[in-house]
């Protein structure tokens, strides 16, 4: 009984060294999705600031071409 008793105590602490270890494991790896979504949320903020970039130029572009076309329509319909 006694032997039992011993035996099932070492499988207990065996237990606990390997939860121990899985716990350590697991903390690794969420530090490490951690760091992945930390980088990704620098890329999603990078490309906010160029698609905001993008959207000013294509407004000045849409603004560059409605004066042109206006121009163009004017002299043709004799408006200058």
């Amino acid at each position: 009984m006694e032997a039992r008793i011993a035996r099932l105590e070492a499988d207990v602490a065996h237990l606990r060294t390997d939860v121990a270890d899985i716990k350590v494991d697991l903390r690794a790896r969420f530090d490490k999705v951690d760091a992945r979504i930390d980088r990704m949320d620098a890329k999603v903020d990078a490309v906010k600031d160029s698609l905001s970039s993008a959207k000013v130029w294509a407004l000045v572009l849409y603004f560059a071409l409605a004066g042109s076309m206006l121009g163009v329509m004017a002299r043709g319909f004799g408006w200058i």
